[in-house]
Parts: structure tokens; C-alpha cells; sequence
């Protein structure tokens, strides 16, 4: 069907489809060329595509992966250049084309990381960072790996130019945060829906960022809470003291709760990006999707939702209205466990490229001169966030910082001139 469309909207052009070699019974189509992703075995690469293209190639990879891309709570996949190397001069003796996917590494700012899924870890959601250990890296750097495929095509391509010159990178020793914001009590302030049940993001008309579900208590309760249809991370609070986390990646959706006479229970929920490829592609509803439980009685009625969607950088100031803030560092010690909001400003000479170094924070998202550069996670292995030059100022700059677990307050934070991206809890 796509194919007709493309033909009757006039693209008279050489089509082709883009499979693994073994999906190409429901992915390939008469009359366009199908590609085999990751093909190595070059034999087997034209016996695919000839039992599918009449016979005969051409033969191309339309997905050759110099890397991989990575996963949060997962070793950093790395492939040495020498095996791309070699697999490329066998893709070019062999008349076969290739593309690389990647060629050059980038950034999943804001909330735009998607998640691949398995069976026995559930969602995966992936990096901040889609360095993807590509040839050129995530800020644009010539790697070794670039340098082995280009020593190879320089044997079968005359008068190749130079790379360009790495764009500079400077460091930013410390940044002082001299402002934090109580988070829930933000929130608790904002307009929430109120249902019988929790509602789904998509149900409260929001795609990204964060929920908090609240529900009040006129009677004490303890026992096991169960939040089986939680989509994706959430930390629990009873009257805003924390009581534990839950984690559809490790599969933990309970904990002991004990909920005294007249309190709150509280769960703030992320969405850690929506499942992109594969058959659970269609499953990805966010926020708490089936009914709460504590001892297995059902949680019906009363729950409050209040929307964190954090689609623009906050502004402290306006929040002062609605929460607590304030002016020392210090003061996010009375809030440990909390969730808070961080707040500094810095002053550049010179700007460039940088990576903010969340080395020893928890897990939460970074905004700077409103751009948000993603998400962080103390489990690793991505420990730094890419800040592109282009985003700073000469003179002052603003950074935000949304700490969602706040273990341990903090007062400044600082920048370096390389990423890390394989470091492990």
C-alpha cells in the first residue's frame, strides 16, 4: 500500500525496503529492491535478496552498524574498529551497498529516548545519549573507528577530503546552586483530575514528563501496595516522606506501605519513553494503566492526578507562588528524599561545546537557557549530559535541575570537556 501511494503521488524513482534478511517473506514487495539489515555473510546477503529480486541483486545493506545503541542499567555495547573495517572492505570487494546506521552518533534531548522491549527485562528504555559508538561521535569527533573505515576507502576512492576540525570543548570547573524548590508541593498546588481510578498520560491528554497520583486516607492501612500496571518509574511518598521506588525495567511493582489515620499516599510517575520497534510497539500507554492495590483490596475512588509534563524549562520564581523555595543550597536537606528542584546561574567568556558531569546525582532531567538536555540516571552507563555550544551564552546562563530521588542535597555541579558513557553503578 505504501508502495502504490508513493506511485500515485508521481515518484517515478528506485524504491527498496529495509529488513533483516529473515523478515524478508512479510517485508519485501514486488518491484523494489529489499535491503538486508546487519547482514554480514555475504552469501547469504545475494541469496536472500536474489529469491526476492528476481534472480539477481543488487545486492545492499541499508543498515550496516558500526555500533549500538544503549540502554539505561546496561553495559555500554561497544565494537572495535577493526571488525568495521574489515566488514566494510568485504561489503566493498563484493560489489555490495552499504549505509552505515549509524554514521554519526547524536542526542536524545529532552524526552525524545525511545525504549526497546524484552521479554525478560520488560522496557528498556534507552540513553539520553545516542553516541551509539558511532564513527563520528555524539558532538561530531573523528574516532578511531572513523579512522580505520577511511584508511579502507582510500584504497578504492582517490582525493578523499580531510574531517573537519572537532568543534571546541571548553570546561566549566563549578556552577553554584543557590536555589531549591519543594516539587511536591508544587504539585500538590496544581489543579489536579480526579477519577475512581489512576488515569493513563493519554487519557489526561499528556505525552511526556511526569504524574503525580495522590490518594487520601481517612483510615489507617498497611500491607503490600502493588502497582502492577505502573508504565515506567515511580517514587512512593506517604504525607511527602519516601518510601520506596518501582521499576517496570527491573520489574518491581511492590512494596510495604503503612499509611497512618488521615494521610496522603503519593506516587510520582515518569514516563521513560515509549517502546519504538517490535511487536509491543502498539502497548504503550504511560502513568498507571490497571487498578492499585494494598493487600490486594483494591484502590477505588479518591485519586487525584496533578500533570508534570516539564515541557518548558520551570521557572523558580513562579513557583515561589505555589511551593517552597529557597535561597541557600543547604535548605534542600529538609527535603532529602523529595523530589526538588535545583536552580543556578554561570557566566561564560567563551562558549563551546561541554558535558555536564551528574557523576553522584540521582535520577532526573537538566534543563540550560531552557533547552532540555535529557535525562540522567545514577545506574549508568551514560554519567555526563551533552551540552552543545551553540545552547551557551557569553555571559550569563541559567541551568535548572529536576532531582527527582534528592538522596543527598547538593551545591554545585560542574562540566568537562569529555562524556562518559560506560560507567556502571
Amino acid at each position: 500500500k505504501i508502495k502504490q501511494q508513493l506511485a500515485d503521488a508521481g515518484f517515478n524513482v528506485p524504491l527498496f525496503t529495509s529488513d533483516g534478511s529473515w523478515l524478508f517473506e512479510g517485508g519485501s514487495t514486488p518491484g523494489a529492491l529489499p535491503t538486508a539489515n546487519g547482514e554480514n555473510n555475504i552469501e547469504n546477503l545475494k541469496k536472500v535478496v536474489n529469491e526476492y529480486h528476481n534472480g539477481k541483486g543488487p545486492y545492499m545493506v541499508a543498515e550496516f552498524y558500526p555500533g549500538w545503541l544503549s540502554h539505561w542499567a546496561e553495559p555500554f555495547p561497544q565494537i572495535s574498529a577493526s571488525r568495521i573495517a574489515k566488514q566494510t572492505e568485504e561489503y566493498i570487494k563484493n560489489n555490495v551497498s552499504f549505509n552505515f546506521y549509524m554514521v554519526h552518533g547524536g542526542t536524545n534531548f529532552a524526552f525524545t529516548a525511545g525504549a526497546n522491549y524484552d521479554k525478560r527485562r520488560d522496557i528498556q528504555p534507552d540513553l539520553t545519549s545516542y553516541d551509539y559508538d558511532a564513527p563520528i561521535s555524539e558532538a561530531g569527533w573523528v574516532t578511531a573507528k572513523y579512522d580505520s573505515i577511511r584508511n579502507v576507502m582510500k584504497k578504492y576512492v582517490k582525493n578523499i577530503p580531510d574531517a573537519p576540525a572537532a568543534i571546541p570543548v571548553i570546561e566549566i570547573p563549578s556552577i553554584k546552586l543557590d536555589k531549591v524548590a519543594d516539587v511536591l508541593g508544587y504539585t500538590s498546588r496544581i489543579k489536579p483530575i480526579s477519577n475512581e481510578e489512576p488515569l493513563t498520560f493519554e487519557q489526561m491528554n499528556q505525552g511526556y514528563g511526569y504524574v503525580l497520583y495522590s490518594r487520601h486516607f481517612n483510615q489507617p492501612i498497611t500491607g503490600t501496595l502493588m502497582v502492577p500496571g505502573l508504565r515506567d518509574f515511580a517514587v512512593v511518598y506517604v504525607d511527602g516522606e519516601k518510601v520506596g521506588e518501582l521499576n517496570r525495567n527491573t520489574q518491581t511493582y511492590e512494596l510495604e506501605v503503612n499509611i497512618p489515620f488521615n494521610s496522603t499516599l503519593q506516587i510520582l510517575v515518569e514516563n521513560m519513553g515509549r517502546i519504538n520497534y517490535g511487536s509491543e510497539i502498539v502497548h504503550n500507554k504511560k502513568g498507571i494503566i490497571e487498578t492499585v492495590t494494598i493487600g490486594d483490596i483494591p484502590l477505588t475512588g479518591g485519586w487525584k492526578m496533578s500533570k508534570l509534563p516539564m515541557s518548558e524549562m520551570p521557572d523558580l520564581a513562579k513557583m515561589n507562588k505555589r511551593c517552597a523555595v529557597a535561597n541557600t543550597p543547604s535548605a534542600a536537606k529538609r527535603w532529602a528524599g523529595m523530589p526538588v528542584m535545583y536552580e543556578g546561574t554561570f557566566t561564560l567568556k567563551d562558549t563551546g561545546d561541554t558535558f555536564l558531569n551528574m557523576s553522584g546525582w540521582g535520577k532526573g532531567i537538566v534543563f540550560v537557557n531552557g533547552h532540555n538536555l535529557g535525562r540522567y540516571w545514577h545506574v549508568g552507563p551514560q554519567q555526563t549530559l551533552y551540552i552543545p555550544g551553540v545552547w551557551l551564552n557569553k555571559g550569563e546562563n541559567k541551568i535548572v535541575i529536576f532531582e527527582q530521588l534528592n538522596d543527598e542535597a547538593k551545591q554545585n555541579i560542574s562540566a568537562q570537556k569529555t562524556p562518559i558513557l560506560d560507567q556502571m553503578e
